[in-house]
């Protein structure tokens, strides 16, 4: 019986592998072929928006050391709004442990660097790009938008805007070293494929609330 169940389960698992393979390289191409004409790296050339949703992370990695795509994200969004690429920033990320609260700290950050505190929105329920995304039209009745984050996660975030009928485009923080964004860049690989499998099944965010008004 043991051997019958062998010989039963590692065709299955070689086909599972090949299947996850497969979905990984089409998703992976999927979104970087529908986006590439929305994404921009220089100031010069993107277009204006009136809101930029700036894609939360912690400040602080687990080892206690700074965070590169924090402080990459920074300093694009103060770019941004520098240029006049910008009017208003939706800061959109996690707070939902103590002492953790990803759209403060990047608040704060931004006042440091001259941004005004009443051209900032906090966005607490961003727990995931696509309620962050989703979030912007249901709560801050935005379909029009500069997402700003590194260029594999605008990637992503532009795609779900865009398959939400919304007219998003994105503006790329620097990236990190290869040896400091390895684990970061498989995991987006599997993020790649759950944004279809949220779109397929209409997901919608864990939080919604109440509407909050953007001034221009």
């Amino acid at each position: 019986m043991k051997i019958r169940l062998k010989k039963i389960y590692k065709p299955t698992i070689i086909i599972l592998i090949v299947l996850s393979l497969i979905s990984i390289l089409w998703a992976n191409s999927t979104i970087n072929k529908q986006t590439e004409n929305k994404i921009y790296s220089e100031t010069d050339s993107i277009p204006e928006n009136n809101v930029g949703l700036l894609l939360g992370t912690s400040k602080f990695l687990r080892s206690g050391s700074s965070n590169q795509y924090f402080e990459n994200r920074i300093s694009a969004t103060v770019q941004l709004y520098k240029a006049g690429k910008i009017k208003n920033i939706v800061i959109s990320g996690d707070n939902s442990k103590k002492n953790y609260n990803e759209p403060e700290d990047m608040k704060n950050e931004l006042i440091k660097h001259g941004i005004p505190e009443n051209r900032i929105y906090l966005d607490f329920a961003g727990f995931r790009t696509y309620d962050s995304v989703f979030r912007m039209k249901e709560i801050f009745g935005q379909d029009k938008f500069t997402i700003i984050s590194q260029e594999f996660h605008n990637q992503r975030a532009v795609y779900i805007a865009n398959s939400l009928k919304l007219n998003a485009i994105g503006f790329n923080a620097k990236d990190v070293n290869a040896y400091n964004g390895f684990k970061t860049k498989i995991r987006e690989k599997f993020a790649r494929v759950k944004v279809f499998i949220d779109l397929i099944f209409d997901k919608k965010p864990k939080f919604l609330g109440e509407k909050i008004e953007i001034k221009n």
